[in-house]
């Protein structure tokens, strides 16, 4: 495991907490950042060639363009193998059961808060 992590998310400001909460956890792992879903599955394609290939997406649902749902389906066939988790205010949604149609491993509800994200990173990274 490279221990790479890419956030997908279309708020910067999300994307600062995110980060924040994550480095103070100090997990000690590799954050790059996509700030919608077309950039999402560039920064994949561009972080896999360069041999950082994501141990981990965290994909919003909901952003302009290229939503989360067809960014995680792209990403699927780009490496069938890519570990998808959703982090959403629609958690228990269609959306989120088209999420998860779509290759997403987990759904992981905001509500849960950053403390809630930091926890299943935690689990997943085995820290």
């Amino acid at each position: 495991m490279n221990n790479v992590l890419l956030i997908v998310e279309d708020e910067a400001d999300m994307q600062d907490l995110m980060k924040k909460y994550i480095e103070k956890a100090g997990l000690g792992i590799e954050i790059y950042s996509a700030f919608s879903g077309e950039d999402g599955i560039e920064k994949y394609k561009e972080l896999m060639e360069k041999g950082k290939k994501p141990d981990l997406v965290i994909m919003d649902l909901k952003m302009p363009g290229i939503d989360g749902v067809e960014a995680t389906r792209r990403i699927m066939k780009i490496d069938k193998n890519a570990t998808i988790y959703g982090f959403t205010a629609f958690f228990d949604t269609d959306w989120s059961e088209r999420l998860m149609a779509a290759g997403a491993k987990k759904i992981i509800p905001r509500y849960l808060g950053f403390d809630g994200l930091v926890k299943e990173l935690k689990e997943f990274f085995g820290k």
